[in-house]
């Protein structure tokens, strides 16, 4: 453990700062307040890391993982979470320690996990960092300035059946297979946990990205809609002006979580579509999830994910769907693209690569 006499904002300098963080000026920091009683979502907090629990690595503003030691200073943010296979968190801090809860730089309460999973890592919260006018620093504070919505460029919704259905692969795959066809594409992650993950996933693709945290957001779980829809507008109207002709949206979690299922019933996010990929574990999920998208007047136009590695489940999934099941492979192919993907892009025929 490291013994400090005093606890300084120079304390900043030394420690890890998450990927929740990575859009603050860290020489904005010029104090620590102790009213953590008052914090909200978003406000960054140093902490200790007293000791290592399920997360055993901090995901860092550099975009790398960092081993945790028991004394590592950190410097995370506040928020809520929802992961079914993981742990359901609040932005509140209300005891000495508090729980690390998502691994790209989230602090709250755990308030459930999931059975199988370790307990968090805990830490010790030691003030919220203030700047210069004394005012507590919140990832909003640095968003990207709001653009209103663009409707010229075409947006692909990827949406799945739950956790760990392979939204991600599929997403970052569509945007590697747009490129190979000769699309300039943006990936964007428009709800969910800060982490670097998904981030990278598009960027290895060749998609540049943006997430909800380039909008101010260190997770979008008890977020009002309202301003998830205008994080998601700012989000499509950046990746457009930099350039994207098409832009894949990945959406966290499954078609039920709160925040999904008020975006699928009724949103600008919704309306905004030109085509939904859906990913899937398996046949049955493939089925609930064309339901569900069709009681709400929406249409996959392929299924993909965790159930394109099994010829077996893909061929019932595609047999009760009628539904293509197209695997990550699938999606890098300009052929793929042209046939499912080109008929939904906005603008001239001329203009749709072949």
């Amino acid at each position: 453990m490291k013994q400090l006499s005093q606890i300084t904002p120079s304390i900043c300098e030394i420690a890890k700062w998450a990927f929740t963080t990575r859009r603050v000026d860290r020489s904005d920091v010029h104090g620590l307040s102790t009213q953590l009683r008052h914090a909200k979502a978003g406000d960054l907090i140093l902490c200790e890391i007293v000791e290592i629990g399920h997360h055993k690595k901090i995901q860092l503003a550099e975009r790398r993982a960092s081993i945790s030691y028991p004394g590592d200073f950190v410097v995370l943010c506040l928020g809520d979470r929802y992961a079914p296979d993981q742990f359901l968190a609040s932005a509140v801090i209300d005891d000495d320690l508090i729980d690390l809860v998502a691994g790209g730089g989230v602090a709250g309460r755990v308030d459930a996990a999931h059975e199988f999973m370790d307990d968090p890592t805990r830490l010790k919260p030691l003030g919220l960092l203030t700047n210069a006018a004394g005012h507590t620093i919140n990832v909003a504070d640095y968003a990207l300035s709001a653009l209103p919505a663009n409707d010229r460029v075409t947006v692909i919704g990827v949406f799945g059946a739950s956790m760990n259905s392979g939204k991600t692969t599929a997403a970052s795959s569509l945007g590697h297979g747009l490129m190979r066809a000769g699309y300039a594409v943006a990936g964007v992650k428009a709800t969910g946990t800060g982490a670097f993950g998904d981030f990278n996933s598009f960027e290895d693709g060749g998609a540049p990205a943006l997430d909800f945290t380039d909008v101010g957001m260190a997770t979008t779980f008890r977020t009002p809609l309202e301003r998830i829809e205008a994080g998601f507008d700012t989000l499509v109207a950046t990746a457009a002006e930099r350039g994207a002709e098409v832009v894949v949206v990945e959406i966290a979690d499954g078609v039920f979580q709160q925040e999904t299922r008020a975006i699928l019933q009724s949103s600008r996010i919704r309306d905004r579509l030109d085509g939904i990929l859906f990913a899937a574990p398996d046949a049955l999920s493939a089925l609930g999830g064309v339901t569900v998208l069709k009681r709400v007047g929406l249409s996959p136009f392929a299924i993909s994910g965790m159930i394109s590695c099994s010829p077996m489940a893909a061929a019932e999934a595609a047999e009760v769907t009628g539904r293509p099941i197209l695997s990550r492979e699938d999606l890098w192919s300009p052929e793929v693209i042209a046939r499912h993907v080109a008929p939904l892009m906005r603008g001239e025929p001329e203009d749709v690569a072949a």
